[in-house]
């Protein structure tokens, strides 16, 4: 067993046995900030989607992780139910606005603006946060390479995609192909190469 620690979902994973599959019917929970008291919470309303890990330097992790675990959900189907007061945008100019607790810094949620992007109408949560069991299980590994960018040394890369691939995840240095083509798809029906119907 690799001793290589990528995040507590992903650690405590078996490997070649896989995640927790999500539950039958599952409609949604909570996720609650990491403050003691007065807790940021946030609903949603709907399985999520598209759950990886992700190595990119923007998306909130837990201490010790060098992979953030993060989905997506319909923006229409999250709300903020409790001390909203306390949320805070990271980086208004990034293009997922990640919205944090301005006490313990965990991000609830990130939200993109832009309605000409891709992903828009989609917010990005990590389901961690829930006390609720059931939700989707992480299915790749994204921006794998961008570990480096957070202070990973290099030479420990082979270690983390082998662990990665043992746990069944595909590793990319992007998104998975079906994103990749959505964004793709995307930005060809806004040029006119596609129909947009």
């Amino acid at each position: 067993m690799s001793t290589v620690k990528l995040h507590p979902i992903l650690d405590s994973a078996v490997p070649d046995k896989g995640f927790e599959p999500a539950a039958a019917n599952f409609t949604g929970g909570t996720l609650q900030c990491l403050c003691a008291n007065d807790k940021v919470e946030v609903k949603i309303d709907a399985q999520t989607l598209h759950n990886h890990a992700c190595g990119c330097s923007k998306c909130w992790k837990p201490d010790g992780a060098i992979f953030a675990v993060i989905a997506v959900v319909p923006r229409d189907k999250l709300s903020v139910t409790a001390h909203g007061e306390k949320l805070a945008i990271v980086d208004e100019s990034a293009t997922i606005q990640r919205h944090a607790c301005k006490q313990c810094h965990t991000h609830l949620f990130g939200r993109i603006e832009n309605k000409d992007h891709a992903f828009y109408g989609l917010d990005f949560v990590h389901t961690e946060l829930s006390p609720q069991r059931g939700w989707c299980a992480p299915g790749f590994a994204a921006f794998v390479s961008s570990v480096i960018e957070t202070g990973t040394p290099p030479a420990q890369m082979k270690a983390i995609r082998d662990r990665l691939h043992a746990l069944g995840l595909e590793t990319y240095d992007c998104l998975s192909p079906d994103l990749m083509d959505a964004l793709a798809t995307h930005v060809a029906k806004q040029r006119g190469v596609l129909p947009k119907a």
